[in-house]
């Protein structure tokens, strides 16, 4: 039970550890010296399913794959739960930003819950930069609290104008 146990905390390690990475990577690696991979991402320069900041997703693979092989020839120890983490983490990573966000493909379209609207206004927020300088929310996973007080108080404001009787409006 003691090895569950660590292997699991190994695998969520890796699995939050790698927000950091992608924030890190995203803002120093992606904005920084290989922004001509990531460029078309902010402003589309091709027609095409494929793009050129696609190059990335082999990129991260690498260290959970890594990760993942030296882990088995090395009887599952711990490096192997780590890739696990890691390869868990791209996954989410491409369900929510490739999915959901950026509907690739046209799955997950509408939600409520406040989480992904906040995930959603965010990554808005990001893209909104369509040059390599001035970028914010670099992250994926974690949103910064300042959405989903935006996303509250329209929610609030949503809510007082439907109460209102016809014809009247709440002024802000």
């Amino acid at each position: 039970m003691g090895t569950i146990i660590i292997n699991a905390l190994f695998v969520l390690a890796a699995f939050i550890g790698m927000e950091a990475v992608a924030w890190l990577a995203h803002k120093y690696i992606m904005h920084g010296f290989l922004w001509k991979l990531h460029k078309d991402h902010h402003k589309k320069e091709s027609e095409g399913f494929i793009e050129h900041n696609d190059f990335f997703f082999l990129i991260f693979a690498m260290p959970g794959i890594a990760c993942l092989f030296f882990g088995i020839r090395n009887n599952f120890n711990f490096i192997f739960w780590i890739g696990v983490g890691i390869t868990l983490y791209g996954l989410c990573y491409f369900l929510v930003h490739d999915i959901f966000i950026h509907q690739r493909f046209k799955i997950f379209r509408n939600s409520d819950n406040t989480y992904f609207k906040a995930i959603r206004r965010a990554h808005k927020m990001h893209h909104k930069h369509l040059t390599k300088k001035d970028g914010e929310c670099f992250g994926m996973l974690w949103v910064p609290f300042k959405y989903f007080i935006e996303l509250k108080s329209k929610k609030v404001t949503l809510q007082k104008t439907e109460a209102l009787p016809t014809g009247r409006q709440v002024s802000t």
